[in-house]
């Protein structure tokens, strides 16, 4: 009687077996856009004169155009409140993580929900402790509540699709696939802090600040599964 053929590590149906040059590349990556973000922080904090002039010079020039564009700012508010809102990622992550569960990474599936919670965390925590006020208009197109900095869109965004673009490559997903994910991806997270610049509900550095730090989460997140998963492979 025939037996049933096992899929093999490298098998679509299961995520590839670990490298160790992507847990060292994902590591320096990291740590560049660690130093980054901590540096853009310091600049936020200090209210830096150069950084605050340059996005009240954006917000002002973005601001004034938005309001004599009131069909692309309800597209924009679309945009941002349905298509990239927090809460939609939330749930794509939701759905990405139980597929992954009950495919039988679970480790991996646990990894990729903690990151995003900790994405969550993280950007509530800098709020809270940078404070800083969002942008005010006496003619607002949208509005927004609690502390500005880093974007929660923003960073949301970052940490969720980037994870997705992992989760993706640890199936082998390649070719047109690959690039549509990616194209999709890219465009989502330039679009959110598009929209919340906009929309004149953040500043330029904020939106920069929640890619920054998304991006950095991503990285360290990917360097330290890789490297457990190497240990654990071996």
């Amino acid at each position: 009687m025939p037996s049933t053929p096992v899929p093999s590590p490298t098998s679509p149906t299961s995520p590839t077996p670990p490298a160790p040059h992507r847990a060292v590349t994902a590591a320096r990556v990291g740590a560049v856009l660690a130093v980054a973000s901590l540096v853009l922080l310091a600049l936020v904090a200090a209210r830096w004169g150069p950084l605050i002039s340059f996005d009240r010079s954006v917000a002002d020039d973005l601001h004034r155009w938005a309001v004599a564009d009131p069909g692309f700012t309800h597209a924009n508010r679309i945009l941002t409140d349905w298509v990239w809102d927090p809460t939609t990622m939330r749930i794509l992550t939701a759905v990405v993580v139980v597929f992954v569960w009950f495919k039988g990474a679970r480790l991996l599936a646990f990894w990729a929900a903690l990151t995003c919670a900790v994405g969550a965390g993280l950007s509530q925590g800098l709020k809270a402790a940078v404070g800083r006020e969002r942008p005010r208009w006496p003619d607002p197109v949208d509005s927004a509540h609690y502390a500005s900095f880093p974007s929660g869109h923003a960073m949301t965004a970052a940490v969720t699709l980037g994870m997705m673009l992992w989760l993706l490559r640890k199936y082998g997903v390649a070719g047109l696939l690959w690039q549509a994910a990616l194209v999709v991806a890219v465009v989502s997270v330039l679009g959110v802090g598009f929209t919340r610049i906009w929309l004149g509900v953040h500043w330029s550095s904020d939106v920069l600040g929640g890619w920054l730090f998304g991006a950095c989460l991503v990285a360290l997140s990917v360097a330290t599964y890789e490297g457990r998963a190497l240990s654990r492979w071996r």
